[in-house]
């Protein structure tokens, strides 16, 4: 069997000497405290440096992570106090709701899943069709959104803010200025930013040489997943995404057709379809595809393996595999050796400003 051979073009960091895990925290305050002392983010068996990630226009200070922290979790930042960010990415559910799609104010539904928030340093083009360069717009987008949280403006939700004296305070301390939706984006991404995943099973074995981190059906699974199984295709690299847009057929057996990146490029290459998940944490992130239409990892593998769906738009990469029953079944086992560690100190905050 291949060894220590990485999912498709990466780089060897040896961040952990010879690869042995290790609790890491958070991230490390370095130099002097106070309203701008500077994050370090831990590096994690499996991860780039993430701190070469961070924008020069946005560093990361432990106020800001905080105060991100705080409006990632608080549900007056909708419409009628009922859902916050927190609401559809749940640290327990690999930062996703459970849902096929994800409810917001009064219960109304979206067209889409909600897509995974860990690991969003290392993304660019954000949302699954792209629409958010940057990770500060993605998240502002959803408190303007009348499905999610619910206010007609960004304009609305800050005059909102600006009611709470606490809010007020906390954005003075942060950015020295009263709050703007601008700086409501630079905290919550920072937050965001602190929210990794590495450190799998298959990161200890693949990287570490840990022989006894992954069962035999998983290291199958592992070979097939960069042979056969075609995998690393889309999904490569130390985030298993190539970070672009592809078209299944997901919709085009039902007649349900969501355009996906087409909306936003207009280009008749983009028509039907959708950025490319990262399948770190994979196991907790059920059910799956844009629509959340497959309940389980087992559908997921027949739907490739049968070549998904044909259309006019179907992406290259995608045809019929001929996978084993014991080959799907190895597959499957490789995926679910991919959580992780990095998010376990998410947690609600115990009070909110007033």
């Amino acid at each position: 069997m291949k060894r220590h051979k990485r999912f498709g073009k990466m780089t060897r960091m040896g961040i952990l000497g010879l690869g042995v895990a290790v609790a890491l925290p958070l991230f490390a305050v370095v130099g002097a405290r106070g309203a701008d002392a500077p994050v370090q983010l831990p590096q994690i068996l499996g991860l780039e440096n993430a701190n070469t990630y961070v924008p020069d226009d946005n560093p990361l200070t432990k106020e800001k992570v905080e105060l991100g922290r705080i409006l990632f979790f608080d549900k007056r930042l909708s419409k009628n106090d009922t859902i916050a960010c927190a609401s559809c990415h749940m640290a327990e559910k690999g930062f996703t709701d459970g849902m096929p799609v994800s409810a917001g104010i009064n219960g109304l539904k979206g067209g889409r899943s909600a897509p995974v928030s860990f690991n969003r340093v290392y993304s660019k083009a954000q949302f699954w069709d792209g629409r958010a360069a940057t990770l500060e717009d993605q998240s502002i987008g959803p408190f303007a959104n009348p499905i999610e949280h619910g206010f007609a403006s960004h304009d609305e939700m800050v005059a909102k803010m600006k009611t709470i004296p606490g809010y007020r305070k906390l954005f003075q301390e942060v950015f020295g200025r009263d709050i703007n939706i601008k700086d409501v984006g630079r905290a919550v991404a920072s937050f965001q930013r602190t929210v990794l995943s590495g450190n799998s099973a298959v990161d200890k074995f693949d990287i570490g040489g840990d022989e006894k981190a992954l069962s035999d059906s998983a290291k199958r699974g592992l070979e097939l997943f960069r042979g056969k199984a075609r995998c690393t295709r889309c999904h490569s690299g130390f985030n298993f995404t190539d970070e672009k847009f592809h078209n299944l057929g997901i919709g085009w057996d039902t007649n349900t057709v969501d355009l996906g990146r087409y909306m936003e490029t207009k280009n008749a290459d983009d028509i039907g379809a959708f950025k490319t998940p990262t399948l770190r944490e994979i196991a907790r992130t059920a059910p799956y595809m844009h629509d959340g239409r497959f309940k389980t990892l087992e559908e997921v593998v027949n739907f490739y393996n049968q070549g998904g769906v044909k259309n006019p738009h179907l992406d290259n990469t995608i045809i019929p595999l001929e996978l084993t029953e014991q080959e799907k079944q190895d597959l499957v086992a490789l995926l679910k050796s991919l959580n992780g560690e990095g998010w376990q100190h998410v947690s609600a905050p115990k009070s909110f400003p007033k």
